[in-house]
């Protein structure tokens, strides 16, 4: 097996191979911004390294980590779009710097393009990878239209938010596992754990995305942040403040995310020092512990060699730390 660092390289030099760049152009130009925006490229990086996990070469997993990039890429330019983001990854987003038209129609054919990376393989293979990428793909759909629905609602439960977070983001997560299993030809219920183990992943991972939009770096994190504050979105972190607060302190943040100002340096202030007076930070750390030991118990049950445990968990460890 390889490195994190050499599955990135090895995906980064096959994205450069692809061929996108085709007329019209403003359809292809702003897919090639868009992929070539960085990143960790994590859930390609997950396709191939499940892939050497289960002793077949990364090689011929490249086309599904494509696929996977594709689209998670396909999803980000609509959510910019959804949430009026600005910054994506440091840099202006698709819609900002097209326009929201082109936005929408660029990602469109994101989603077709991504399809059509499957078609490199076998029937057999073909079939699986589709079936699960169409269930994944709506999945991310439904995910996205309750993250919508919540900034509506006042009743958001801790539960309906892990499920929401389960389906916007850690159902791609373990995707990109299952297909590494399904390309190297694995063993159905091999296949199914390491789909467990990159849903948990998932969901720490998204759960540490939450936290980092409140208190990470602006340099380093690539995104606006305080951006769930501004759009009133009712996080983990707002649902465990609510959870541990005071009436008072519950009735201010409940003000505050009732608002849409045009300078929200106040309000991002104030709802993170009660996130942190609540213990609401706290609570979304230790959840991310959470799910990321849920991953590692999750190895234990997989027919693999230690060296290969250790690979894995040493990638979740590195998930667990980040800060971009």
């Amino acid at each position: 097996m390889h490195h994190i660092s050499q599955y990135q390289e090895f995906f980064i030099s096959y994205l450069k191979s692809q061929n996108i760049n085709k007329e019209p152009k403003n359809l292809y130009e702003p897919i090639t911004y868009i992929l070539n925006l960085g990143g960790k490229r994590m859930r390609p990086v997950l396709t191939l390294m499940a892939t050497e996990v289960f002793d077949a070469d990364y090689t011929i997993a490249l086309p599904a980590a494509m696929a996977v990039e594709v689209f998670h890429n396909f999803s980000l330019v609509h959510d910019d779009i959804m949430d009026d983001a600005p910054l994506r990854r440091g840099k202006v987003t698709v819609h900002e710097k097209w326009n929201i038209n082109t936005g929408i129609l660029s990602g469109d054919a994101m989603l077709i393009l991504a399809y059509q990376y499957f078609e490199q393989y076998e029937p057999v293979i073909f079939r699986d990878l589709a079936k699960l990428f169409s269930k994944t793909a709506l999945q991310v759909c439904e995910g996205q239209q309750w993250d919508v629905d919540f900034e509506e609602r006042n009743d958001v439960t801790i539960h309906e938010y892990l499920k929401m977070i389960e389906y916007k983001t850690a159902v791609l997560v373990a995707a990109a596992m299952k297909m590494g299993a399904i390309v190297a030809k694995t063993p159905e219920k091999e296949a199914d754990l390491i789909y467990d183990f990159g849903l948990n992943l998932g969901l720490a991972f998204q759960l540490q995305d939450d936290y980092l939009d409140a208190f990470g770096d602006p340099e380093t994190f690539g995104k606006q942040v305080g951006g769930d504050i501004i759009e009133n979105k009712k996080t983990y972190l707002y649902l465990k403040a609510l959870e541990f607060s005071s009436d008072e302190s519950s009735i201010e943040l409940q003000q505050l995310f009732s608002l849409q100002l045009e300078d929200n340096s106040t309000k991002i202030a104030k709802a993170k020092a009660i996130f942190n007076e609540s213990g609401a930070s706290k609570a979304t750390q230790e959840a991310i512990e959470k799910y990321t030991f849920k991953a590692f118990e999750t190895l234990e049950k997989m027919d693999l060699n230690a060296e290969k445990k250790s690979i894995l968990k040493a990638f979740g460890e590195n998930l667990m730390g980040r800060k971009v």
